[in-house]
């Protein structure tokens, strides 16, 4: 069974398009990832993304949102009406197919101590994550905002973070780190702009108060809209219903003389609550799920049959004109080759060189990293292929098409994103090579030679790719957090660098000359 995990990272930004399309082209550009849902607000000043994939490929993406956001998100000219306490505001996981909620508890500590170590900003982890008690509840932690959380992290030794520094981080603030089962974003906007009701409201439904078990909610102004709005989390959809919730708030607003101007549900619901929903609304006796057309075309059974059917009556159908010869250019690219893969591929096999050496020679801190480097290398063979992709469907989109610009946004940022590691991955294989190059013997040299020589080169070529690139991608806010990300692993490459051209290399290609009669 395959493994998937759930993220739904709280940006504190909902208004500036730049910085959403750069978060957003992130998730796109990661293999292993989909993106589900985006979803953003002007008045709650806060966005809100949810992806999928598998749990380490979901907690990479997880950990370099956050990085990005403290970049282009500075709190101290923040405004907005949800609560907040961070750039990168809130982080669960969720577990959806093949993991455990302990499985997503590891995950959240991996990505949360990233953060504070990296990144240099506190993390306090919560829900089923978790180390204190009094940190489960995210209102707990988020309690009189970020100078709320500031205060008792200054007064209260309790309120030291479970990782990073012991203060705020002077843009980001704080992160809350977590992971929790499928929760529902629920809001009822109303016919008033009196916010004193939207608050009287959400106190009469909400469990902390008295209210209804598994929802959270709070009052909020949409000045935009001249409403207000009872924003709700329901945290157990199959403990209190979303049907249950709403006639509660309905039946509270016609206390108050108010009508509910609206609803909505900001990002995924699961299928079983609106179901759930729509079996309590009508009253439905002995309504089952599979009864749902897509539901049922969407069982084993189903995709079976339908597969049977199409195999069988593929001969009846009339053949199609063969495909015209397509030119070089054309069949390269369908092909999948690209400068990218080509990179990873013979860096891959520089660390393979090197792993071969390194067993040969019982080296075995060597032979794992490269072996590990070398399955990584391969890995960003079909990642570069795909971001390449990606690239060439946005560029055939008419110039007018609105989701265009985002598209070559995305495609760009992989393309960019996946020689840049493979960059840093030479600059790993080349001084382990040369540690194994005064160890090994005469007869193995000249293959770590060879390997040395291959990741130079490669360095080289991604270095021009990410260049070029960098040139066509219109995300400003991407291409300056790109440049300080590369500007911090040049000395790395420097120093890689340096041991290409150092001897034993300047004699050895002296004796190759000589040896060849190339002079």
């Amino acid at each position: 069974m395959s493994q998937i995990v759930e993220c739904v990272p709280n940006f504190s930004e909902g208004r500036n398009p730049d910085v959403i399309q750069a978060l957003v082209a992130l998730v796109r550009s990661v293999p292993g990832v989909a993106l589900l849902d985006e979803s953003h607000d002007a008045d709650h000043h806060r966005s809100v993304v949810t992806f999928a994939g598998r749990p380490y490929a979901v907690a990479e993406v997880a950990f370099q949102m956050a990085r990005l956001a403290a970049q282009l998100i500075d709190l101290r000219s923040h405004q907005g009406e949800h609560p907040r306490v961070g750039a990168t505001d809130v982080m669960p996981f969720v577990p959806i197919r093949g993991v455990s909620m302990q499985d997503c508890v590891q995950l959240a500590r991996m990505v949360g101590q990233r953060i504070g170590n990296e990144l240099k900003i506190p993390v306090f982890l919560y829900e089923q994550a978790a180390a204190r008690p009094e940190r489960v509840q995210l209102e707990w932690i988020r309690k009189g905002g970020l100078k709320g959380l500031a205060d008792r992290m200054a007064a209260d030794a309790g309120w030291v973070p479970d990782f990073g520094p012991k203060q705020l981080h002077h843009t980001a603030g704080a992160t809350v780190v977590g992971a929790r089962w499928p929760l529902i974003a629920f809001n009822v906007n109303l016919k008033r702009a009196d916010l004193s009701v939207a608050k009287a409201i959400a106190k009469a439904v909400r469990q902390s108060s008295g209210g209804l078990p598994w929802v959270k909610a709070i009052g909020v102004e949409l000045k935009s809209q001249g409403l207000v709005q009872v924003s709700m989390n329901l945290t157990n959809y199959e403990e209190t219903s979303l049907h249950v919730v709403f006639t509660a708030v309905e039946r509270e607003a016609a206390a108050h003389g108010v009508e509910v101007a609206g609803t909505e549900i900001v990002g995924l619901v699961p299928e079983q609550c609106l179901i759930d929903t729509a079996q309590q609304a009508l009253r439905l006796d002995r309504f089952e799920g599979k009864q749902v057309l897509e539901m049922r075309l969407d069982s084993a059974e189903s995709r079976a049959a339908i597969g049977r059917l199409a195999g069988s009556s593929a001969k009846d159908l009339p053949s199609l004109p063969a495909k015209p010869a397509a030119s070089a250019a054309a069949v390269t690219a369908e092909q999948g080759l690209t400068g990218g893969s080509v990179g990873a591929l013979a860096a891959s096999f520089a660390a393979t060189l090197g792993t071969m050496v390194a067993k040969l020679n019982r080296a075995r801190a060597a032979e794992t990293r490269l072996s590990e480097i070398g399955v990584r290398l391969r890995e960003l063979v079909q990642a570069d292929r795909d971001a390449y992709a990606r690239v060439l469907q946005a560029r055939k989109l008419p110039p007018n098409d609105p989701d265009r610009a985002l598209r070559l946004s995305s495609g760009l940022l992989g393309a960019i994103e996946t020689p840049m590691e493979i960059v840093k991955l030479c600059c790993e294989v080349i001084p382990l090579l040369r540690g194994l190059l005064a160890q090994a013997k005469p007869e193995l040299q000249p293959d770590l030679k060879m390997g040395i020589q291959l990741a130079d080169a490669v360095i080289d070529g991604c270095v021009s790719m990410v260049e070029e690139n960098m040139k066509a991608q219109p995300n400003q806010q991407l291409i300056a957090s790109i440049r300080e990300r590369f500007a911090v692993a040049e000395q790395m490459l420097v120093d890689a660098k340096s041991l290409c051209y150092t001897p034993p290399f300047d004699s050895w290609s002296q004796n190759m000359l000589n040896i060849l009669k190339l002079r």
